[in-house]
């Protein structure tokens, strides 16, 4: 499901890999961001060491000296941050390997007002579909719901949590081109409430046969600094005379989550264009 949604229409231009590893369980996310004390595992410890260790066997037998992009969300976003500091940022081969990295919903840290330092001291935030080696990330919410002052998601313990929106890399407004699973029951999540099932159809009256939909001029994005918090605020562009529903979805429980459910797929097809724009600059070098 997660690679479905996350990287498979990527396949366009890459080669997908998708390691399975040893996640934190939702269950066990949940209990701590509701301030349950852990069983004495340190279960972040054993997820980073899963994925280091397929990044290890990916590097040594299947590489072979190509470009890569790096995708993670949440959870997986957080390791790859990390596997990133500690394997890439200060390694000049891996890194002049790397095309980009998608790093969506997490905290990358980066100075105020500077595209690099923070967490990377070598790998910038892109801010050019031609730009490559470089990092792209968001945390997203609606323009309606706004990260609340107790959230994390948008804030970084230094400096500010960076937000790099995929419809206008160099900064400023721009229209997302999404891609939304056309099935609006909450799928898998739905069966541990964590998230909100949404009744009204994409467009009304119109049946929809693929299991995916996107609708054209429908969603808009701009990185704000806002009370303490960097984030994408999404906004949806339907009025009252539009078929189309107002209604995107994507919510948890928690406010402090914002979209998080649909991070991926609120840039999916800007991600499409800009990794193929990425990798021609990348094996033109």
């Amino acid at each position: 499901l997660t690679a479905r949604n996350q990287v498979a229409r990527l396949a366009a231009h890459c080669r997908i890999y998708a390691p399975v590893y040893k996640q934190v369980t939702l269950t066990a996310l949940i209990a701590r961001l509701g301030g349950e004390s852990s069983s004495g595992v340190d279960a972040g410890q054993i997820a980073f060491d899963s994925l280091l260790d397929a990044w290890k066997h990916y590097i040594a037998n299947e590489n072979d000296g190509r470009g890569v992009v790096l995708v993670g969300h949440s959870q997986g976003a957080s390791i790859l941050r990390r596997l990133m500091q500690q394997e890439i940022d200060g390694n000049d081969v891996l890194r002049g390997r790397l095309v980009s990295a998608l790093l969506l919903g997490t905290t990358v840290a980066v100075p105020v007002g500077a595209d690099v330092g923070g967490d990377f001291a070598n790998i910038p935030l892109c801010r050019d579909a031609g730009e490559t080696g470089c990092v792209i990330s968001y945390a997203s919410f609606l323009d309606s719901a706004p990260p609340p002052e107790d959230g994390f998601f948008g804030r970084a313990s230094t400096g500010v949590a960076a937000c790099t929106n995929p419809a206008n890399l160099a900064g400023g407004r721009g229209t997302l081109r999404p891609y939304f699973e056309s099935d609006r029951s909450g799928g898998p999540f739905n069966e541990r409430a964590f998230v909100r099932i949404v009744e009204e159809p994409w467009v009304e009256g119109q049946e929809i046969t693929t299991p995916w939909v996107t609708l054209p001029d429908f969603v808009e994005a701009e990185c704000v600094v806002r009370d303490g918090a960097s984030y994408l605020e999404i906004t949806v562009l339907t009025g009252p005379a539009d078929p189309r529903t107002g209604d995107i979805g994507g919510e948890v429980p928690l406010p402090s989550f914002g979209l998080h459910i649909i991070d991926a797929n609120l840039g999916m097809g800007d991600f499409v264009e800009i990794i193929g724009q990425q990798a021609e600059a990348y094996n033109s070098n």
